[in-house]
């Protein structure tokens, strides 16, 4: 009795891959998860540029912060004409400086808000690898300004 039974399911167990479709739903089960994996992974990317982005939203809120207060202690010893050409130098890049972060702010979001709606994943992929060679180049860019204006008030 037990020797038909075995047969049916050596049987069974040998046909199924071969019958068109029995195995599909494993298939796209498979393909769910895998594309599941990848969004949370994309996600996660964004979330890593997100943080990186506040970061460098922190330290050029440091920069205009101790421009500022260097302004405000040439405003009070405004006796000397050198310091109200310094005051006016100082306040025009405070105020530049304040405006190139709410344009890069603008720009990110943007570019966020764009990957999120790629629907190719590889495309999506490529997005955020530019966009975070994109904020490299605006750390370093970040680093020269600051090692010029360090440099400018030595001498």
């Amino acid at each position: 009795m037990k020797m038909p039974y075995l047969f049916a399911t050596i049987v069974a167990i040998l046909l199924i891959p071969i019958i068109p479709g029995f195995s599909r739903p494993a298939e796209d089960q498979l393909e769910d998860f895998r594309q599941e994996q990848s969004k949370e992974r994309q996600e996660r990317q964004i979330e890593d540029v997100k943080r990186q982005e506040q970061l460098e939203k922190l330290k050029r809120d440091q920069q205009v912060q101790q421009l500022q207060r260097e302004l405000d202690e040439l405003k009070q010893s405004k006796d000397d004409p050198k310091d109200q050409q310094r005051i006016g130098d100082l306040q025009r890049r405070v105020d530049q400086l304040r405006n190139e972060q709410q344009l890069e702010r603008l720009q990110r979001e943007l570019q966020l808000d764009r990957i999120r709606r790629e629907q190719n994943a590889g495309r999506q992929q490529e997005q955020i690898r530019d966009l975070q060679r994109q904020q490299q180049m605006d750390l370093l860019r970040d680093q020269l300004r600051k090692t010029e204006q360090d440099l400018n008030r030595r001498r």
